[in-house]
């Protein structure tokens, strides 16, 4: 007789798919982890020996791509890559039965599709392993957590920070308002071209979360309404991977937004944010993505210690 076939039936859902989804201690421990691995990335007891890794990107990604492929390494585990054209998916197989059989042979999947977030779910479900959503279209969280970290390594504790994002309301803007939402005290402003805000639903939920720890998270259409003080501006590119705007004069409405020296210099005392890759002439210049301001490259940085963190923390019996 052979081996008893698998028969198993979908299971939760785990893994890191929404900041909104983690309560506030949690984001606040793995924001101060990530922090602690940036400075020792030998800081662990290699939680992922024996452990293997599957490493989805269906999307162009350079800093994401290379952090948790590293990341797993670093942790002790093995990690397996798969490209845009790798899997049966591209044939019609569906995502149900992509991840029960990657469910079967993996411990751990890190995805980004840019494609709806209940992908990510039905993967982990149907897999019954823990899925790490690295950028589906409604939020980048991996990216929000690495975002928290390079505040908390710049500033140290978060309390009261005042931030203020420029550009598109995109996936890592939605990580941004979910992240910060969960620091006491903190302000997130979202300046962003009309049409091209933070979804209503997501920005709700970031408003609802602020209010219990005395937060506060907005959104304007004119940066002439930004707050007189902030601690750091962030921008991102305009043109999301893995999106198309409709509107073929789009870049009319976000001119206005572009961060230069002269916007910068309103606040002298503020830092700079970009989650890169970074479109120089665009969405900011040269002088301030490269100026001494600039925390960009720090960013990029904390991209693998906060991967780090998250896989650590999705390997465990919580994640």
């Amino acid at each position: 007789m052979g081996d008893t076939p698998l028969r198993q039936g979908p299971g939760p859902e785990r893994g890191l798919f929404s900041l909104a989804e983690l309560p506030p201690p949690l984001i606040q421990g793995l924001t101060a982890r990530s922090v602690e691995l940036f400075h020792d990335p030998r800081a662990h007891d290699r939680p992922l020996a024996a452990q293997v890794v599957g490493v989805l990107f269906t999307r162009t990604s350079t800093r994401t791509r290379t952090a948790f492929t590293v990341a797993t390494l670093r942790l002790g585990g093995s990690p397996v890559g798969f490209g845009p054209g790798d899997l049966q998916l591209n044939t019609g197989e569906t995502v149900g039965d992509t991840g029960r059989v990657l469910g079967s042979m993996l411990d751990l999947l890190v995805a980004r599709t840019a494609g709806p977030l209940d992908e990510l779910r039905n993967l982990s479900r149907s897999g019954r392993l823990p899925v790490v959503n690295a950028m589906a279209a409604q939020e980048h969280p991996s990216q929000g957590l690495c975002d928290l970290a390079t505040l908390a390594l710049t500033f140290g504790d978060l309390t009261g920070i005042q931030v203020l994002y420029v550009g598109e309301g995109n996936n890592t803007a939605v990580a941004l308002a979910h992240g910060l939402a969960a620091v006491p005290g903190a302000r997130v402003t979202f300046a962003t071209p009309a049409g091209y805000g933070l979804p209503e639903d997501e920005l709700r939920t970031a408003e609802r979360r602020a209010g219990t720890v005395g937060a506060a998270v907005e959104q304007i259409h004119e940066l002439a309404a930004a707050p007189a003080d902030v601690d750091v501006v962030y921008t991102t590119r305009w043109q999301t991977t893995g999106t198309v705007k409709p509107d073929p004069d789009w870049r009319e409405a976000f001119r206005p937004f572009h961060v230069d020296e002269h916007l910068l210099d309103r606040w002298p005392r503020a830092s700079f944010m970009h989650d890169l890759p970074a479109h120089r002439g665009d969405e900011v210049s040269g002088r301030v993505l490269d100026g001494p301001r600039s925390l960009a490259w720090t960013q990029a940085a904390m991209k693998l210690s906060s991967a780090m963190a998250v896989l650590e923390w999705a390997a465990g019996p919580h994640g």
